[in-house]
C-alpha cells in the first residue's frame, strides 16, 4: 500500500516537472531565436531601463527564492517518522520549485524579448541547472531526506518504471 502511494507522489512530482520544462524550453527558446535573428519588428516596445533590468533581479531573485524554499522544506520533511510524510513533503516541495523556475523562466523570456539584455540568457542557463537539480530520482531523494536503507530501498522501487 505505502509502495502504491509512494509511487503515485513520485510519478505526480516527475509529471509536473516535464510539463514545466516542455512550457519553458519552447517559450525561451523561439525567443531567444527570434531576438537572435535581428528580424524583431520595429513598432515593438522596447523597456531596456528599469522594467527590463528589474525583470532580470526578479528572476535572479525567484531562483534564489526558490532554493532557499525548497531547503527550508527539506529540514521540516527530514524531521517527520513516517517514510510517506516525508516523502509528501519532498514532492510538494519539489513541485512549488517547478513553479517558481517556471516563474523564473517566463520572466527571464519576456526579459529576452523586451529588453534584449544578454542578462536574461544567463539567468534562463540558471533557470536550467535548476530544473536539472530538481527532478526527482531516487537517488536524489534518498541523499536530500537522508533515509535509511530499508527506506532507500522503498523509494528505489517507487522510482522503477512499471
Amino acid at each position: 500500500m505505502e509502495s502504491d502511494q509512494l509511487k503515485k507522489i513520485y510519478r505526480d512530482a516527475d509529471r509536473l516537472g516535464m510539463i514545466v520544462m516542455i512550457l519553458a524550453l519552447p517559450l525561451f527558446g523561439i525567443i531567444y531565436l527570434y531576438h537572435s535573428s535581428g528580424n524583431l519588428p520595429n513598432n515593438l516596445p522596447q523597456y531596456e531601463g528599469f522594467f527590463g533590468g528589474g525583470l532580470l533581479v526578479f528572476s535572479l531573485t525567484i531562483l534564489a527564492g526558490q532554493y532557499w524554499i525548497f531547503h527550508q522544506r527539506l529540514k521540516k520533511a527530514r524531521l517527520q517518522d513516517l517514510l510517506l510524510e516525508k516523502v509528501t513533503i519532498y514532492a510538494q516541495a519539489t513541485k512549488q520549485r517547478f513553479l517558481f523556475l517556471l516563474l523564473a523562466s517566463v520572466a527571464s523570456s519576456a526579459g529576452l524579448f523586451y529588453s534584449g539584455n544578454p542578462g536574461h540568457i544567463f539567468s534562463f542557463a540558471l533557470c536550467l541547472v535548476f530544473f536539472s537539480l530538481a527532478k526527482p530520482s531516487a537517488d536524489r531523494i534518498s541523499r536530500l531526506l537522508k533515509l535509511k536503507k530499508e527506506d532507500r530501498e522503498l523509494v528505489r522501487e517507487a522510482a522503477r518504471p512499471d
